[in-house]
């Protein structure tokens, strides 16, 4: 059954049963971002206790392949050119004699969700009866539009790498684009779920009821802002094979959530969570559980995403934190973990630090 409310933006009638659209405005778009406010910054640097630091990102090259999404790949590297040579190695001394300089200057192809990675807001949508007149429309949180806030070309040749001498965009997220988040600058207080330390490497469809004895045991509480990590294992299995991924090994590997769990979701609405983070390829297990009529493929990025403007993280390098957390009896942390600041992106890789 369809929401009804009182309209709350001229781009929606009625919103998705369970979502918050319109609460935080009706030209919102920074989502759950929102309750990441000074005082979470505050209590996430009351876990600074030691100082020390760890990078929560691969390597960018990995994966490596294509293997986890046949449509994204490594990042290319090539040199910009100066005077018609490549700028890499550049003797100055070329333009003038007296000069000393060596330079290196370069440019990047660069697949913006192909390793530690941010979800934008703009980058799963829906079909839904935004307007309330039985049709459902492609639209995406906060009642965004594809078409008019979401742009893209229709033609093949403008998608894909860019082909020699194209230097102009061909997409662009006029709304819920990454740098949304960016200018949040993502830094709070975060907290780890370790759920190998309690499941192992095998792959487990982790429902509520398993999150909540994981959470007990661990004595962990998640509270309002806070941004929450899921410790798989996956992302150091990724390291072990060294940008030479087995699909075969990584499809029975480690614990995923089980995004048709409703009470897993209703949880992850319930708990103020201001993101959700994983170590895994797509957070949620892929392909969902099967489900009868028309439904979302990816039940939990439809949640997440499209109903709560909570941003996703995956495939972060969490497992040298977790375990020096585990041996501590800790699991909250300072988390920085700005995107790329770049406008229309629909995603965009991380370095996340965490401070502890």
């Amino acid at each position: 059954m369809i929401e009804h409310t009182t309209p709350a933006s001229p781009r929606w009638r009625q919103r998705p049963p369970g979502s918050n659209w319109g609460d935080f405005g009706p030209d919102d778009q920074a989502g759950r971002m929102n309750l990441l406010t000074p005082s979470k910054v505050l209590e996430g640097l009351a876990e600074v206790r030691d100082g020390r630091t760890f990078c929560l990102s691969l390597p960018l090259d990995f994966p490596g392949g294509n293997v986890l999404n046949e449509k994204r790949r490594p990042p290319i590297l090539r040199p910009t050119l100066r005077n018609g040579r490549p700028n890499m190695n550049y003797k100055m001394f070329t333009e003038l004699l007296n000069l000393t300089d060596v330079l290196c200057d370069d440019l990047a192809v660069l697949y913006l969700q192909y390793s530690t990675q941010w979800d934008s807001l703009a980058h799963v949508g829906q079909m839904f009866d935004a307007n309330g007149d039985g049709v459902p429309v492609p639209v995406f949180y906060n009642g965004y539009r594809a078409h008019i806030d979401m742009i893209g070309p229709e033609d093949p040749a403008d998608a894909g790498p860019p082909v020699a001498g194209v230097t102009h965009s061909t997409s662009h997220a006029k709304a819920l684009g990454i740098e949304n988040m960016a200018e949040r600058c993502v830094q709070g207080r975060a907290v780890m779920i370790d759920l190998r330390a309690h499941l192992g490497d095998d792959r487990v469809n982790v429902g509520y009821d398993t999150l909540m004895r994981i959470l007990d045991a661990d004595r962990v509480e998640v509270e309002s802002g806070d941004m929450v990590c899921l410790h798989t294992g996956y992302a150091q299995r990724l390291l072990d094979m060294n940008r030479q991924p087995d699909a075969t090994v990584l499809d029975r590997s480690c614990a995923v959530l089980d995004g048709r769990d409703e009470r897993l979701l209703q949880w992850i609405t319930d708990s103020g969570l201001s993101a959700l983070i994983a170590d895994n390829y797509a957070v949620e297990a892929q392909p969902a559980r099967a489900f009868d009529g028309c439904c979302a493929a990816l039940p939990l990025h439809e949640h997440c995403l499209f109903k709560l403007g909570v941003h996703l993280g995956e495939l972060w390098h969490l497992t040298p934190l977790a375990e020096w957390l585990r041996a501590r009896g800790r699991n909250r942390f300072l988390l920085t973990a700005p995107p790329l600041r770049l406008p229309g992106a629909v995603g965009s890789p991380a370095t996340p630090v965490a401070t502890v």
